[in-house]
């Protein structure tokens, strides 16, 4: 299965990067292939490294402006030409996707995948990893939304909230060989 991992490009603690690499050997380990941003840096190098070191692929989804931070070692790396591309491309190459800790970025994208799923413009699985309660409040926001009629279909065919790696991975492998 080929996993899109969002996440983010700095370095955190260590309550971040430990679950995420035990995420990522689990993805290496279950034969699986990583897609992700493509940077060598921050908590998306640590899952780049677990992957590899336990048996995964690497294909990553860089862009013009961050070139320089590019995984060297990644099996296929694809250079797109902005975000917007990237992101359609880290997409279409995945059959699931997992959000990790991250910022705006990742939090963009993780919106964008919600809103395509929403209108059916996509059917892959999508989880919250929610390391360390990091997304508590996008949990109880969705949910409000959820509540009040915001969403038209139900939050759990949206989304599916995990925390811990190997109920995410779980799911994953559950979803896809049901899709």
């Amino acid at each position: 299965m080929n996993i899109c991992v969002f996440l983010s490009g700095a370095d955190l603690d260590e309550r971040y990067t430990r679950p995420a690499r035990e995420f990522a050997e689990l993805i290496g380990k279950g034969g699986h292939t990583l897609v992700w941003g493509g940077s060598d840096t921050g908590l998306m190098k640590v899952v780049a490294d677990g992957v590899r070191e336990s048996g995964g692929r690497l294909v990553g989804f860089s862009v013009s402006f961050l070139r320089d931070w590019a995984r060297k070692d990644a099996d296929e790396m694809v250079i797109a030409k902005d975000l917007a591309e990237r992101k359609a491309l880290l997409l279409a190459g995945s059959d699931a996707v997992v959000v990790l800790a991250g910022g705006l970025g990742t939090l963009d994208e993780a919106t964008e995948v919600l809103e395509l799923k929403k209108h059916k413009l996509h059917n892959k699985p999508v989880v919250l990893l929610n390391t360390a309660g990091f997304y508590d409040g996008l949990t109880l926001q969705l949910r409000r939304m959820e509540e009040e009629g915001f969403l038209p279909v139900p939050l759990a065919e949206l989304v599916f909230v995990a925390d811990e790696g190997a109920a995410a991975l779980a799911h994953l492998e559950e979803s896809v060989a049901t899709r």
